[in-house]
């Protein structure tokens, strides 16, 4: 039989799983798990959260040892869907250049899920986490910039990714992993209407749902159920009928290079990763001139097309759509210099001072500026000052990027910022769990995520 891409992607993850893992991965993997659970604790205060666990163990209810932000027990397939859905809620959770989804969430939530419930050493979570991200990016960057301007990729390659995490974790067969890949390729979906109908505390569905359908996948690919081998280049497989236009040889090419995660992107700012770039600016302008809001006479914004098919709310008129408004963030990071959870969470948008600094930002958009995308994401903010001068700054790259990343220190301190309800007990108590899958000393010990690490 004739090798196909996906025959290829198969092997590279079975293979991944011989090797020893880097330092800089390890390194890599213990800063995910540490972005995982910051998102969770940040999201799993809010009603939203509640929601996300009613409905986990609604639609899966039964018994069981997993845990999920925000307390409970139950099985694995309500925990991991739950974890999927509340790390998603602020927005924080990492990201991707390239692939153009949300990676951590569909590559952790099942691992962590699966671990509470049977033995799963730390090399074999590692090896799971590590092949939800190939997966997940991989599959994503292929699709390409149609795909994501259509469909929520966290959602259609994430299942794939799910799926991925799942199977290796569950230590299935590589025929089982394909089948468990073409399973999920045929469950891969989510539509970005929700943004133009303004559903977007449904957004958390997408991940959510994207694990579930991959974990299962797995299962179904461990029970003997076939999955369709061409499940991404065949003629109605993913990259036919989800509208892909990215380059295919993504799927299966450059497989020695470093492991796909440690190209993701750690979120520096709680709001949709499209809009960092001029927010990146903007604090950079504000800091290095000393700027008072009230000493702006203009503000323009230059960005790539691309975001504001995402993040184009005009003003938003309740908190799920400040992370999706350009005016608005734009407006806070130049009063404040900050953008903070309760900025996002309890806004006021009737406040006079941001209003009226609001009105005075105008959003353009670049045809040469989408040509580079989603390589590099540019936004320049221009700004014109009362005094007479005009002082601008163009960015390409965003703080979190693979090429301007956070240290563990940075990390830390950003857990803390984004996850305000932890305390000093609860943050070292994470901070210790994730920075052993830095250290393969400890490979064989079982990965056991203790319930502590769920709740305050």
């Amino acid at each position: 039989m004739h090798p196909i891409p996906e025959d290829k992607l198969v092997e590279h993850v079975v293979t991944l799983q011989a090797r020893p893992v880097p330092p800089a991965t390890r390194q890599r993997l213990a800063q995910a798990l540490l972005d995982w659970f910051t998102a969770g604790w940040s999201g799993m205060p809010l009603d939203a959260a509640a929601r996300l666990r009613h409905l986990a163990v609604l639609c899966h209810p039964g018994a069981g040892d997993a845990s999920a932000f925000g307390g409970g027990h139950s099985g694995a397939m309500a925990a991991a869907f739950a974890n999927a859905g509340i790390a998603h809620l602020r927005e924080i959770d990492d990201a991707h250049r390239a692939a153009m989804l949300h990676p951590g969430i569909v590559a952790i939530s099942p691992v962590l899920a699966l671990a509470a419930e049977r033995p799963i050493t730390q090399r074999r979570a590692a090896d799971a986490i590590i092949a939800g991200y190939e997966v997940s990016l991989r599959v994503g960057e292929a699709l390409g910039t149609r795909h994501a301007a259509n469909f929520h990729a966290t959602a259609t390659a994430g299942a794939l990714g799910a799926a991925a995490a799942a199977a290796v974790a569950l230590g299935l067969s590589a025929a089982e992993l394909h089948h468990a890949l073409g399973i999920a390729a045929t469950q891969a979906a989510g539509l970005w209407q929700l943004v133009d109908d303004n559903a977007h505390e449904s957004k958390s569905l997408h991940p959510a749902m994207a694990v579930r359908n991959g974990l299962t996948a797995a299962h179904a690919a461990a029970a003997g159920f076939p999955g369709a081998r061409a499940f991404f280049t065949g003629k109605r497989g993913m990259y036919a009928l989800l509208a892909g236009d990215g380059d295919i040889s993504t799927l299966d090419g450059g497989l020695d290079a470093p492991e796909r995660i440690n190209t993701a992107t750690i979120k520096a700012w709680p709001c949709c990763a499209q809009l960092f770039t001029p927010l990146d600016a903007a604090q950079q302008l504000r800091q290095e001139h000393g700027l008072r809001a009230e000493d702006i006479a203009a503000v323009e914004v230059v960005i790539f097309p691309h975001a504001l098919k995402i993040a184009g709310v005009h003003w938003p008129t309740k908190p799920a759509e400040t992370a999706f408004c350009l005016r608005y963030v734009m407006a806070r990071v130049l009063m404040t210099g900050t953008l903070t959870i309760e900025d996002m969470e309890a806004p006021d948008l009737s406040s006079a001072p941001l209003l009226a600094l609001a009105d005075r930002i105008t959003i353009k958009t670049d045809e040469q500026f989408q040509q580079v995308f989603p390589r590099k994401r540019p936004g320049r903010v221009t700004l014109s000052m009362r005094d007479g001068r005009t002082l601008t700054e163009l960015r390409e790259l965003r703080r979190g990027d693979p090429e301007l990343p956070y240290d563990w220190a940075g990390m830390l301190a950003r857990m803390r910022s984004f996850a305000p309800a932890m305390d000093d007990r609860a943050a070292a108590r994470i901070a210790g769990w994730c920075a052993r899958y830095a250290d393969p000393a400890r490979d064989a010990e079982r990965c056991d995520p203790d319930p502590a690490l769920f709740t305050v």
